[in-house]
């Protein structure tokens, strides 16, 4: 990820959760018609068990605080 990208990322999670859900909107309304490719069940589940596992952190972390 570029350094652009990465400051963008770290503006996001500095803004308030409306303001989050009004840019999420945006980047959404802007990113519509980009030609994404198809995705197959080995990425999907990849993703998934990245997911679950950041979640998984997130609350021993909480549990731990």
């Amino acid at each position: 990820m570029s350094t652009t990208a990465q400051l963008v990322l770290e503006s996001f999670d500095r803004l308030s959760s409306e303001e989050k859900r009004r840019v999420v909107d945006e980047i959404l309304r802007r990113t519509q018609d980009l030609d994404w490719p198809s995705i197959d069940d080995e990425s999907i589940d990849q993703i998934a068990d990245e997911a679950f596992l950041e979640y998984d952190l997130r609350e021993a972390a909480d549990g731990n605080a």
